[in-house]
């Protein structure tokens, strides 16, 4: 696969907000997590729900980090980007990007970590060479294996922005 950020784009609807008219923090997981099938499908052809339920095979949530930067709010347009910064033989570490409908200021950063399941027994189950070779094609690791310093760079980056826009 030539590109190997998978991008979508959204928009936040008002039943997702909260009181202030901004995306409420537990539902950003949501529209991560809606990205991430979306993207899967779209460029793979693979409907995670119908594979647990035909395969009984399929991916669970180990840890979830996030960092809310700037309010996605009401009807406003976002893209959400996802790419595997780490894969293993029964994980697979997924960094999610959520930026304004430009691009130009990042609103939330999450990092996601999953082990791969069979659904029948509950247990770990290594990726099959299918997986194996979907993960190869878009693996596209980070410089940074902190998440506090991930996000701390995309911090100062869209404060440079907003002072660059205010000048």
């Amino acid at each position: 696969m030539e590109n190997k950020i998978l991008q979508s784009t959204y928009q936040i609807r008002f039943q997702d907000s909260d009181p202030f008219r901004h995306l409420n923090n537990a539902r950003y997981l949501d529209y991560f997590v809606n990205a991430r099938e979306d993207q899967f499908e779209a460029s793979f052809g693979i409907k995670t729900g119908e594979m647990a339920f035909k395969e009984n095979l399929g991916w669970v949530v180990t840890t979830n980090l996030i960092s809310y930067l700037i309010p996605a709010v009401v009807n406003e347009d976002i893209i959400i980007e996802s790419q595997v910064i780490d894969f293993g033989k029964k994980h697979l570490k997924i960094e999610m990007r959520m930026w304004d409908i430009n691009k130009s200021h990042l609103k939330a950063l999450n990092w996601v970590n999953l082990v791969h399941l069979d659904i029948k027994t509950g247990r770990p189950k290594d990726h099959n060479e299918r997986f194996i070779s979907i993960f190869n094609s878009i693996l596209n690791p980070i410089d940074s294996e902190d998440f506090n310093l991930r996000s701390d760079f995309f911090i100062k980056a869209n404060k440079a922005k907003l002072n660059v826009a205010t000048k």
